[in-house]
């Protein structure tokens, strides 16, 4: 194998590893002997690689991120069933969400590569502001700071709690649904009953449920 293809190839291992490790057990918690194990390598390896720890959490989070984009895709022309979306693509991969909360957590203050990611939050609700200016009477105002982008990116906000509290604390969704929640059917049951909320949310018409 190329020593470049071997060298991606390392990289790669190590960010699967570190991933299920500060999925696990947050930055505090994580182990690089764990992380180096797992993967196969020594942990000069990681250092070598990432320089520290923590810029190897940052990296995960980073690589996280954008695969969560990706998968997720931009705001649609329905608001509503993006909620959706955001709750399927959180139950089939509660390790995002986890990394997210640690991250939370770890960093008080500025965040690693935080530019880029404020620039695709805009990019969202600029998106957003489009699709329920659509949905309204009135046209959109496409200014960056304009009310209606300030409206979308509270939006925005309010859609992605709305669709990610149940995976986020599962036990309080346990306390509240208590076994309908883990009945068969029930993903399916609360992802509508969001979907329904949120269309609430967004159409001008308040007594809009479909």
């Amino acid at each position: 194998m190329p020593r470049t293809e071997q060298l991606v190839g390392t990289r790669a291992l190590l960010l699967a590893a570190a991933r299920d490790e500060f999925a696990a057990h947050g930055m505090g918690g994580a182990r690089v002997g764990r992380i180096a194990e797992q993967a196969g390598v020594s942990k000069e390896r990681i250092y070598g690689y990432f320089g520290s720890k923590e810029k190897l959490f940052a990296a995960v989070i980073s690589e996280a991120l954008t695969e969560h984009a990706t998968l997720l895709g931009p705001p649609s022309a329905d608001p509503a069933e993006y909620a959706g979306r955001i709750y399927d693509l959180h139950r089939r991969n509660p390790h995002l969400l986890r990394l997210m909360m640690w991250e939370a957590l770890y960093y008080d203050g500025g965040l690693p590569n935080e530019q880029p990611r404020t620039a695709r939050y805009r990019d969202m609700v600029a998106t957003l502001s489009e699709a329920l200016g659509s949905q309204s009477d009135t046209e959109p105002d496409t200014e960056p700071g304009s009310e209606s982008d300030t409206e979308a990116a509270s939006t925005l906000l309010a859609l992605i709690g709305l669709a990610i509290l149940p995976t986020a604390f599962p036990q309080i969704t346990r306390l509240i649904l208590g076994t309908a929640a883990d009945a068969s059917g029930g993903d399916d049951e609360l992802r509508t009953h969001i979907v329904r909320l949120a269309r609430r949310m967004v159409t001008p018409s308040s007594n809009a449920l479909t």
